[in-house]
């Protein structure tokens, strides 16, 4: 497996998640939302869901770094909402293995965390546009789903214990 892209709609913990999935395996961790570009941060900032163009570029940049960690044979984990099958399979072009981790869990539990978190751009108003774009893991995709129910740590140890079965 070249990477672990930790998925899902905005405020489901990719970011908490991903960090300590790596810390576990002893990867590399990557923010996808640092790979965003002046433009998509001050749309969403503004409650302005970013469209499929807009988002090209960065999945691309993303994916740029998932080749080159294969490359040099050392894996990663990135967060990245990767909500539509189409990002999925972008991020994963050209052979290299990803497995995606989508984190799940209600609108409701989603919404409560985006509340309290305090300084990112993603406001909560954007959120019901995250679960309308949202299209789950399809048959063929290598990836797992995972419920949203515990702590960061106790849900990387859960992905830990399943990725030897998916990979």
């Amino acid at each position: 497996m070249d990477a672990i892209v930790v998925m899902g709609v905005a405020g489901c913990g990719k970011t908490s998640v991903g960090e300590e999935l790596a810390r576990r395996l002893g990867w590399q961790f990557l923010e996808g939302d640092g790979f965003h570009p002046p433009e998509n941060i001050a749309k969403m900032s503004a409650g302005i869901p970013l469209q499929d163009e807009d988002r090209w570029g960065w999945l691309d940049t993303i994916a740029a770094h998932i080749a080159l960690a294969r490359e040099a044979k050392a894996p990663i984990v990135v967060s990245c909402s990767a909500l539509k099958r189409r990002y999925r399979d972008r991020l994963s072009a050209g052979g290299t293995r990803v497995l995606f981790v989508h984190l799940d869990g209600s609108r409701d539990i989603i919404h409560a965390r985006m509340a309290l978190r305090a300084g990112h751009f993603m406001p909560t108003t954007l959120l019901d546009s995250q679960f309308a774009a949202l299209e789950p893991l399809e048959s063929g995709e290598l990836g797992i789903v995972c419920d949203i129910d515990s702590s960061p740590a106790e849900i990387a140890a859960r992905v830990s214990a399943r990725i030897a079965s998916v990979a």
